[in-house]
């Protein structure tokens, strides 16, 4: 979505511009990786109110819809972003809850393989590759 308009992605997908739907991806064109609540304090500073119901319905609507990526790290909040369709997978600090985006490392979706199938049709892998980021890191050698 990076180059296109919010308005053009819904229009796009078929879906209604509303002020609440232009608020949710314009937070999220600005910020990767964000919880519900504070993609509802970005809307709440765009459009003034906003309830968190109405900031789940949209997350939800736009994920159905294959606009937004849902990502649920586990002990964590699920989070928000824009980034969909390649099947990235993600690396995350366990001390501060940092998220960065790593590229699918072999291929195309699924882009991984397991050794049995049982029947399944494979449609995508999540890889989450959990550890400590520089920052945490830092701090802990200097403790």
């Amino acid at each position: 979505m990076q180059s296109k308009l919010p308005i053009e992605v819904l229009r796009e997908n078929g879906l209604r511009v509303t002020a609440i739907r232009m608020a949710v991806l314009e937070s999220l064109t600005d910020h990767a990786h964000l919880p519900a609540e504070e993609v509802l304090e970005l809307v709440r500073s765009r459009l003034g109110t906003a309830s968190m119901q109405s900031v789940y319905d949209t997350l939800h609507t736009l994920t159905d819809a294959g606009i937004v990526n849902e990502i649920e790290p586990a002990g964590h909040p699920a989070r928000y972003e824009l980034r969909v369709g390649d099947n990235h997978h993600h690396m995350i600090c366990r001390i501060c809850g940092r998220i960065e985006d790593v590229d699918c490392s072999v291929g195309i979706s699924p882009c991984l393989a397991p050794t049995q199938q049982y029947g399944f049709v494979l449609e995508v892998a999540e890889v989450t590759y959990w550890g400590v980021c520089p920052l945490c890191a830092a701090q802990q050698v200097s403790s």
